[in-house]
């Protein structure tokens, strides 16, 4: 451990993680530092996701996973917070000093998308010493998608872990009282589906199997990679110029609703709504600048920025790619698997959608969160979960 000129330890921060800048390092295992004891696991996932995506409101289900880290960012602007978005839920990494202020975020999220969305959130939060005390580890590594956005990448087990931890009711953290609102400055979801380019858009969840040899397994991973990076745009779902805004109306009343308008002034916030909505599609569309914003680099960095594949000791992919690519990979894990390596769960869709959190449009560093738009994550984990 590295000691200070006090021969005290050197505090973790994760700002001075070294950056990833190929995505393919994330499987060098050896780049990842262990995360401190002390510090704290804050996770959320969506109830019965799938059913809501089957009922055709997966814009609502991924607008609740994301909200814990729209919410946690806004509440600690100045601290560096790594975090994963998962399709239907968010883990983030907490340090000793915010807990408090992440707990109270959590329940209010809690009862923010229960009485906005119509969706049960259950939420955790777990001591990292308690991911060792069950013999398992937590490691992170940072991979930059962008010179602006990094996204945290994780290893040893901790957060398959914590997930399940969550799932069994462990370390839960309650709703809070009727009313509670988190602060989602920047939380929206208003670019159109982004359609698939030259065949499909695939979403993957590949998970190493059991007692299976670490390095054959991360060889398996590597080839998986390597295809994707050999279609057509090394499968990234958003075009160069980014997706296409929508409509202004469209979703109007679902939005209206997530901003906690009261009865009264529902109609005057639609009305509000309606008109901030319309300037920035008039805009975008034109794609004329308006004083220091830039629609269109705006547009780039959303694409450059996009957070569409992970990896927490496996893979968790959203790409474009040729149905002969999905069929190459879904035979391949199909072999690996027989051969007692790998876990895996996929889904095929005809489009990919994005979910913003851009608390400033003037700065470059907003994040993007890319899904399949037929369930994506969901439809894979389902999968995945049906797999013996």
């Amino acid at each position: 451990m590295d000691l200070d000129e006090a021969g005290a330890p050197h505090p973790f921060r994760y700002a001075a993680v070294p950056r990833l800048t190929r995505f393919s390092d994330v499987l060098d295992e050896a780049r990842y530092v262990p995360v401190p004891d002390a510090w704290w696991i804050a996770l959320c996932d969506v109830v019965m996701s799938t059913r809501a995506i089957e009922e055709g409101r997966y814009r609502s289900v991924n607008m609740a996973g994301a909200a814990l880290i729209a919410a946690v960012r806004n509440a600690l602007p100045e601290a560096d917070t790594p975090f994963v978005f998962g399709g239907d839920g968010a883990t983030l990494l907490v340090p000793p000093e915010h807990r408090r202020t992440v707990e109270t975020v959590l329940a209010a999220t809690v009862t923010w998308v229960r009485e906005t969305l119509g969706l049960e959130l259950r939420a955790a939060l777990i001591p990292v010493a308690a991911v060792r005390v069950a013999g398992h580890d937590l490691r992170i590594a940072r991979y930059a998608a962008s010179p602006t956005v990094d996204y945290a990448m994780f290893s040893g087990g901790g957060l398959a872990y914590a997930e399940a931890a969550l799932k069994r009711g462990l370390h839960a953290v309650p709703a809070a009282p009727g009313g509670a609102r988190p602060d989602l400055t920047g939380l929206s979801c208003r670019f159109e589906a982004v359609p698939a380019r030259d065949g499909l858009v695939l979403s993957l969840i590949v998970l190493p199997e059991g007692g299976a040899d670490r390095n054959v397994v991360l060889a398996v991973l590597g080839e998986l990679l390597a295809e994707v990076e050999a279609s057509p745009g090394m499968g990234r779902p958003v075009p160069e110029s980014g997706p296409a805004m929508r409509p202004p109306w469209s979703g109007l009343r679902e939005d209206a609703r997530g901003h906690g308008a009261a009865a009264g002034s529902r109609l005057l916030r639609l009305a509000s709504l309606f008109l901030s909505r319309g300037a920035a599609f008039a805009l975008f569309r034109l794609g004329v600048p308006f004083g220091r914003f830039s629609p269109r680099r705006y547009r780039r960095r959303l694409a450059a920025n996009a957070d569409f594949r992970k990896y927490d000791d496996g893979l968790r992919l959203t790409v474009t790619c040729p149905v002969a690519t999905a069929d190459r990979i879904e035979a391949r894990l199909a072999a690996a698997r027989a051969a007692g390596l790998v876990r895996y769960g996929l889904h095929r869709q005809g489009a990919a959608v994005v979910t913003c959190i851009t608390p400033s449009l003037l700065r470059d560093d907003h994040v993007h969160f890319v899904d399949g738009a037929d369930g994506g994550y969901a439809r894979a984990a389902a999968m995945l979960k049906r797999q013996p």
